[in-house]
């Protein structure tokens, strides 16, 4: 995807017109919050050197302050401005990742206010792909601070109707750029020391990372107050009707159901959503389906538990988080 498209072409292709990326930029520089599409998923965005908009995120999300947000860059040079250090892995990565879902977790400047990083000493920072993303960093030329723009633990939204709907009057303006293409959050690498720690699976796999720095570690599940990487609370990501793995086709056997189903069928009677077996096409679907079910009245949705490899890691994270409820 080319990142140095005309404002003319986020027009034609997205619907986006340069008045909209102006006055988001506007809205950001003075403090007030965007939601606007990335290739991930919708992010809830505020500029990330100014503490009170940032505490405005939290307040809207109901999210609580030992969870840290993710810096979204416009350029490696604003990334390196951000850094308290920058290790030689980081711009290798940066260098083949970027733009593109994948979050490095760094030493922080003072520039960057506790309140973004729940305390802790390092940054997560990434240059997202989504050119109507890239578009609106670029105009507002600051650092912003966006997780999901969502309900904290609650399903993250992939369409601005999933936003309005899950925020409603919290969020003042929606910059609309269509469906996110990747569908579920951004990879989290800590490249503090080595091993490197992949904090958070998501649209970058970890068999990419390794093709270019080595052997990365899992990481331990948090133990202090502040959390290393966003989505690491055990319960996350989840739909409003109540979410269950399964195998063999093994669904409830009472209620109204859904059962998204990659292989084996249902032992009683549901409404079966066939998903993809490629892990990158099911993980563009998930949140989606996720979101159509959720308002359809089901009492419980089923998921066939797909294969524990690395390329789905991403997919069944989110899936573990969010049946944990």
């Amino acid at each position: 995807m080319n990142a140095e498209r005309p404002y003319m072409t986020l027009e034609e292709e997205f619907g986006v017109t340069p008045q909209q990326i102006a006055e988001a930029a506007a809205r950001l520089r003075v403090g007030l919050h965007v939601a606007a599409t990335t290739e991930t998923v919708y992010g809830l965005g505020a500029n990330a050197l100014d503490f009170i908009a940032v505490a405005g995120i939290f307040e809207a999300k109901g999210r609580p302050r030992s969870s840290p947000l993710i810096v979204h860059v416009s350029s490696i040079e604003m990334a390196r401005e951000l850094a308290g250090e920058w290790p030689d892995a980081a711009q290798r990565l940066a260098e083949r990742f970027w733009p593109g879902p994948l979050t490095l977790v760094v030493k922080k400047r003072a520039a960057i206010a506790d309140i973004v990083t729940a305390g802790l000493a390092t940054v997560g920072l990434r240059m997202p792909a989504h050119p109507v993303a890239l578009a609106l960093l670029r105009e507002a030329g600051i650092p912003v601070a966006a997780p999901s723009a969502n309900r904290f633990t609650q399903l993250s939204p992939t369409t601005a109707e999933h936003v309005r709907r899950g925020l409603g009057r919290r969020v003042a303006y929606v910059l609309d750029g269509g469906p996110s293409q990747v569908g579920i959050e951004s990879t989290v690498l800590s490249v503090m020391e080595r091993p490197f720690v992949l904090l958070r699976p998501g649209g970058i796999s970890r068999t990419q990372i390794e093709e270019v720095v080595g052997a990365v570690a899992s990481h331990d599940e948090p133990t202090g107050i502040a959390h290393p990487s966003p989505g690491m609370h055990p319960v996350h990501y989840c739909p409003k009707t109540p979410l269950v793995l399964v195998s063999g086709g093994d669904v409830p056997e009472s209620g109204k159901g859904a059962y998204l189903q990659l292989r084996s069928q249902p032992l009683h009677e549901a409404h079966v959503v066939p998903m993809p077996d490629d892990p990158r096409e099911y993980a563009t679907r998930l949140y989606a389906v996720l979101h159509d079910l959720d308002a359809a009245g089901y009492e419980w949705i089923a998921v066939e538990t797909p294969a524990e490899t690395w390329e789905w890691e991403g997919v069944l994270d989110r899936l573990r988080r969010a049946s944990a409820r």
